[in-house]
């Protein structure tokens, strides 16, 4: 079952989301905050900038292979991707799995924001990778809105949780390389 925006302002003030933001709208932002089904969670000010000088590894990442930038306007280079994180801390209850989705007026631009399943237990800042698809610089915006987190409701507890298995992502707070 998608839960709706009561069920989210009722465990956001038992620690599900902080800081938890109502809902924030407005001329020439992106829309942050609660919705009808679900919270799009706000963009820090700090990013890692791929540079495209070596391959990745994603089982040895390189951390020389990013560039810390910190700012409310971050320029993703053509055909090139940053790492970025929300503002929010998120507990997910252990009967709740969070799916993101990347905004849609960013997809119109050519970003494209990737987030894994917020699963049951897990606890932390969300790391967003966000790639820039066109063959022009292309630009995102701190302190506004890029993904929205849906939170579905399992009809029985899961076996296992992220916290029973010890995840590695566990209690993330910053940009988190891949482990």
């Amino acid at each position: 079952m998608i839960l709706p925006d009561k069920w989210i302002l009722e465990n956001a003030r038992k620690g599900l989301i902080k800081p938890f933001f109502k809902a924030r709208v407005g001329k020439g932002i992106f829309s942050s905050g609660i919705s009808s089904y679900g919270y799009d969670f706000v963009l820090a000010d700090e990013f890692k900038i791929f540079t495209g000088k070596k391959p990745i590894d994603p089982k040895n990442p390189d951390p020389d292979s990013f560039i810390d930038f910190k700012g409310k306007i971050c320029e993703i280079p053509p055909s090139c991707f940053v790492l970025g994180r929300s503002v929010e801390y998120f507990k997910i209850p252990r009967n709740v799995l969070g799916i993101c989705f990347g905004k849609s007026s960013y997809a119109r631009s050519g970003i494209i924001a990737y987030v894994t399943p917020l699963e049951p237990e897990w606890e932390g800042q969300i790391t967003v990778m966000i790639a820039n698809i066109t063959p022009v610089s292309n630009r995102v915006y701190a302190g506004e809105g890029i993904c929205q987190v849906i939170f579905l409701k399992a009809n029985s507890i899961c076996k296992k949780s992220y916290a029973d298995k010890k995840g590695k992502y566990q209690k993330s707070k910053g940009i988190i390389f891949s482990k």
